[in-house]
């Protein structure tokens, strides 16, 4: 079940759509947030003239109580649909993510080698740094009872006046589950052959260097070209290094959609 179904969707977290050329690019947003912090780039997108899809995920963008009742498989298999129908209307197919949207994106690119042309990651969160979850993760349902949701660092973002639009609770019983997309993450690594331009804000005060590095590390199988955005805190689709995410990932797409790297290399 998808509790944003019942729950009215918060404005600006509406998904975003846009039916452009045959090539096609697929958005996953972060934990507790939503489609708000990547439609600028989307836009950036849709106005080159791409194909967009921008999901918003079960339990997102609504209240964070609809959270806990949904989990990373829930998630996966969301983003796994729009990547599907994407590839059933498009030829060549990128996905490109932010945060927990950038473990998707790497698992979608796992299990799906013949559809997945390229990959961009922001500041992407694919290994374990608070490991109070993998402790909880047996016992997510009671620790959501007992302590339903923790305080949350929302709106990591230099830019002055900017907000992500997500929520400032984090669901303990949704946040137990990550462990389990983060271990999948890491065990496919062999299994990425898509190539990998990432983005990282050192400046970063949600995820560590660690996701890259372990990336940099395990993906032997692809090419993987990591970019730095000084200027940027967590959110950097919202941040002043935005237009080099979005001009990079646009030049990302052109290059190996020329090249015939990719799915159908």
């Amino acid at each position: 079940m998808n509790p944003t179904d019942a729950t009215p969707v918060l404005p600006g977290a509406e998904p975003f759509s846009h039916a452009g050329s045959r090539t096609g690019v697929l958005l996953c947003h972060g934990f507790t947030g939503s489609p708000y912090s990547m439609r600028p780039w989307g836009e950036h997108l849709a106005a080159a003239g791409l194909t967009v899809e921008v999901p918003l995920l079960p339990g997102h963008g609504t209240v964070w109580q609809d959270m806990n009742l949904t989990g990373s498989d829930d998630w996966y298999a969301h983003v796994e649909r729009a990547l599907l129908d994407l590839a059933r209307r498009c030829d060549h197919v990128y996905v490109m993510g932010l945060s927990m949207g950038g473990a998707l994106t790497v698992r979608l690119a796992q299990r799906h080698p013949d559809l997945v042309r390229g990959i961009v990651l922001v500041n992407p969160s694919l290994v374990v740094e608070d490991y109070r979850l993998p402790l909880i993760a047996p016992f997510r349902r009671l620790a959501a009872r007992l302590l339903p949701s923790t305080p949350g660092l929302t709106s990591d973002v230099s830019k002055d006046d900017t907000s992500e639009g997500g929520y400032d609770r984090v669901p303990t019983a949704a946040a137990a589950t990550l462990p389990k997309l983060w271990r999948a993450v890491q065990e496919g690594m062999s299994g990425l052959r898509a190539p990998v331009l990432a983005f990282r804000s050192p400046q970063d005060h949600v995820v560590g260097p660690a996701s890259l590095r372990m990336l940099a590390q395990r993906a032997v199988n692809t090419t993987v070209a990591i970019h730095l955005l000084n200027d940027s805190y967590h959110v950097a689709t919202l941040d002043h290094d935005a237009p080099a995410i979005f001009d990079g990932s646009l030049a990302f797409v052109r290059e190996h959609r020329e090249s015939g790297e990719g799915a159908d290399r």
